[in-house]
């Protein structure tokens, strides 16, 4: 692992796509101190205040995964984050622990926590290099965006926390998860792990499909593949429906 600390950037997905040539190591890490062009999912900006969050990005070399696969990935990047921030909070005496939004936003009760984007390069079938990007949201006490419901590990805890010692914790979690799996693949047992942490994953909730109307429904399955069943019988890829928060 080695992590590289850049003083601003516009991106750091973007900033290691550039960097992150044939010989670019797996598990090289881009961190900015400065974000001033973030992205989230769904093209959504990511608020940041500067020197104040962690936001870096991680090359992932994912060894022949066919890019049908690719929510395994989501996966494994999503709960190792939410196990790391999890020995952060119990370190502090707090033991409530974190979610995650489907399809991989880290929430801490109904609020966002940390956004994942993950950017993948194909090779044929397979994913060739993927580019995790991350925020998360650590000693800000306030925010400006439109953003309905974010929260900082400060606002939870209620103290500042050291960014390079939590960036080493983080990433050093992250990537040790990814090494386990490609040991050990067990989709099954991981969709199942998965699930086990999602956010309103059980009771009723209004969710928005993509024309606005709004409707009452439960979440009936997660496929191995991502695809979100709820309990009207639709089945929905990403950004085909949206919680209402």
């Amino acid at each position: 692992m080695r992590i590289e600390y850049v003083e601003s950037c516009p991106s750091t997905n973007a900033l290691l796509a550039e960097r992150a040539g044939a010989d670019a190591p797996d598990g090289m890490c881009v961190v900015a101190r400065r974000q001033t062009a973030g992205r989230g999912q769904r093209g959504n900006s990511w608020e940041s205040l500067p020197y104040a969050n962690l936001t870096f990005s991680l090359l992932v070399r994912p060894q022949a995964l066919p890019a049908a696969r690719q929510f395994e990935l989501s996966m494994v990047v999503a709960m190792s984050l939410a196990d790391a921030v999890d020995a952060v909070l119990a370190a502090a005496g707090i033991t409530e622990h974190c979610s995650l939004k489907w399809p991989n936003d880290l929430y801490f009760g109904d609020r966002k926590l940390a956004g994942i984007l993950i950017e993948n390069s194909l090779s044929g079938i397979n994913i060739a290099r993927s580019i995790v990007g991350i925020g998360l949201n650590v000693n800000q006490d306030r925010f400006f965006s439109d953003a309905p419901n974010p929260v900082s590990l400060k606002n939870i805890t209620g103290r500042e926390h050291d960014l390079d010692a939590l960036m080493e914790h983080v990433a050093a979690t992250i990537t040790a998860a990814i090494r386990q799996y490609r040991a050990a693949p067990d989709s099954h047992a991981l969709l199942m792990r998965y699930k086990a942490r999602m956010w309103r994953a059980k009771g009723t909730w209004p969710f928005r499909e993509p024309d606005g109307e709004v409707f009452l429904s439960e979440i009936a399955e997660v496929g191995a593949d991502g695809t979100l069943t709820l309990t009207n019988g639709r089945s929905y890829a990403f950004k085909q429906i949206a919680f209402v928060l």
